[in-house]
């Protein structure tokens, strides 16, 4: 099979479009044709510094296509179904193997990008506002980088759990992109003062949870901007700075910060039902995959230099 690849950690321009052996299917696994590549934020950061779990390496979170072989002990999936997978490695590629337990079938009538974005961002998205962060109806959720697919997944959520929403982005023009997914205030994050405009949009309240997916100083922000028993759903290190931050201030707001990792808990009954769920909601139109720019297979390192651009607007695929 073809797949995108690199021997060594890396900018984009490590990557190498090469023929490598077809993956093995696993007794408890299948082995799709990969017709769809969501590229997660994960899968720059592996490429820029992860472990290189073989060599030449194939990273890749999320993709979708149609299952080819089904493993001897799998009897609740069969070849010619369509579904959505996560493993933590090996989408970038024709044909991926990847555990049953992390592969949902999706509705025949899905889109397979957007079947292939759906997973991690709408799963930590979910964990991020109700697991972790126990939102209720009239709460007031800041969502940091809100024009990245776990903002857009978190916004519609959120939205839709009776919040208010504020969201951050790098443009105006991106935060008037955010109003028609739920978003009730936006703060542009290069002209405007995060802290100082979340208490104004609060009567000095400050908010009752923050998504940050960004970490470094965009985290200590997001404490700053906490209400009284705030709460902070720490889920990625988007910025890629250090997480040296002051949480002194927490303690007088009886606030707390927890970290968010929908991969620790991905082979549960719990996260699987809700994904589920959220690609049921979505083949419904009840809640939006929202999709940017596609690359060919080939093109991976254009994809990812675009995604580090910063001009992404959702999700990025990757067809092969």
């Amino acid at each position: 099979m073809k797949a995108a690849v690199y021997y060594e950690n890396g900018p984009p321009s490590v990557f190498k479009y090469e023929d490598v052996p077809d993956p093995e299917c696993l007794p408890q696994g299948i082995v799709i044709k990969v017709e769809a590549v969501s590229i997660e934020g994960g899968d720059t950061l592996n490429r820029a510094g992860g472990e290189l779990a073989t060599v030449p390496h194939i990273v890749g979170y999320q993709a979708a296509g149609t299952i080819v072989e089904v493993g001897a002990e799998v009897t609740h999936l069969k070849p010619g179904q369509r579904v959505t997978t996560v493993n933590v490695h090996g989408s970038h590629a024709e044909l991926r193997s990847v555990f049953a337990r992390t592969a949902w079938v999706i509705p025949d009538s899905m889109d397979i990008k957007t079947a292939s974005a759906i997973p991690v961002p709408f799963g930590t998205a979910h964990d991020c506002l109700f697991e972790f962060g126990h939102l209720k109806a009239g709460e007031t959720v800041l969502v940091q980088a809100g024009a990245g697919a776990v903002g857009l997944a978190a916004i519609q959520l959120a939205k839709k759990a009776g919040a208010t929403v504020i969201a951050t982005a790098s443009s105006d023009e991106r935060l008037e992109g955010l109003k028609q997914y739920g978003m009730d205030h936006g703060i542009n994050y290069r002209t405007q003062d995060l802290v100082v405009e979340a208490k104004r949009l609060t009567d000095n309240r400050g908010v009752n949870l923050v998504v940050d997916p960004v970490g470094g100083s965009t985290l200590q922000k997001s404490i700053l901007a906490l209400g009284y028993r705030g709460r902070i759903s720490m889920v990625g290190r988007a910025g890629r700075e250090d997480m040296r931050v002051d949480v002194s201030t927490m303690m007088g707001g009886n606030q707390s910060l927890s970290g968010v990792f929908l991969g620790a808990e991905i082979f549960t009954d719990r996260v699987h039902d809700n994904i589920q769920k959220l690609i049921d909601d979505i083949g419904r139109g009840d809640l939006k995959v929202v999709l940017d720019k596609s690359f060919a297979l080939k093109d991976a390192a254009a994809a990812h230099e675009y995604i580090e651009s910063r001009k992404a607007f959702g999700r990025v695929t990757l067809i092969p």
